[in-house]
């Protein structure tokens, strides 16, 4: 059967993240796309395998699925399809056939994710659903600061989520970027792989120091604890998005 990989975007709010869950429990991204793709396989279920295991609220630019279908079908034609059956908050940007051996989880080098916080004032209603909110303005230096901590190689146990399977709690941060604009807060992170919730929880951090309840050495301290209840608690969902998967050798440009 041709393999096949495609691109997705979709806003997460409605959605009890990317992977299936049993009958009944509510909508998923994964079940969606399969329920799509088993009307183009006549019925059949089509398993799609997903780059990132997005969490409930959690939003996608770049999300990357792969699958076997029992049909040959043109890249662009398998687009337009999809889209003709997938909910309004769910769409392909691309798809493509795969090379042998390809899976959209296995196969990544590392990722992208994107953080949006509104700081201070009153949260404005058409923000609600992208963005997370703390009523404090932050330490913008304060929080560069503590957004340096988390490049390079470490051991981010600290920042894990009770659930995950992991054979190794290390990952390999290659970019933590915080900037400021008129409305709060813009994180970006980019790692080989990252932990259950651990993006939200590193926000979580810049946000206790930005405010002043952790300095920088004790949020450090925190860090080399190895202890997820020495962690200040995680950044609300809907704030994040996963912008980009990396492949070897497809480095490309950042979605909007």
């Amino acid at each position: 059967m041709p393999l096949y990989r495609v691109t997705l975007a979709y806003d997460g709010t409605d959605f009890l993240g990317w992977q299936l869950q049993r009958a009944g429990a509510g909508r998923t991204v994964q079940g969606a796309v399969e329920d799509a793709l088993a009307r183009l396989a006549g019925g059949g279920r089509v398993a799609v395998a997903g780059a990132g295991r997005t969490d409930a609220g959690v939003h996608a630019l770049g999300q990357v699925g792969s699958f076997d279908l029992p049909r040959d079908l043109d890249p662009g034609a398998l687009q337009a399809a999809l889209n003709a059956l997938l909910p309004a908050d769910v769409r392909v940007l691309a798809a493509a056939r795969a090379a042998p051996g390809f899976h959209a989880r296995r196969s990544a080098t590392g990722k992208l994710y994107r953080y949006r916080l509104d700081c201070g004032g009153v949260p404005l209603p058409q923000s609600r659903r992208y963005a997370g909110w703390v009523p404090w303005r932050l330490d913008p230096e304060a929080v560069g600061k503590a957004a340096a901590m988390f490049l390079g190689e470490h051991d981010f146990a600290s920042l894990a989520s009770a659930g995950g399977s992991v054979k190794t709690t290390r990952r390999t941060v290659t970019r933590s970027a915080a900037a400021f604009d008129d409305r709060g807060l813009v994180y970006e992170v980019e790692a080989d792989g990252f932990l259950r919730r651990m993006v939200r929880s590193m926000v979580g951090g810049l946000i206790a120091v930005g405010r002043g309840a952790l300095g920088v050495r004790e949020l450090a301290a925190a860090f080399a604890a190895r202890d997820r209840r020495a962690w200040p608690s995680p950044a609300p969902a809907r704030g994040l998005t996963l912008v980009r998967v990396d492949y070897p050798s497809e480095r490309g440009a950042v979605l909007p």
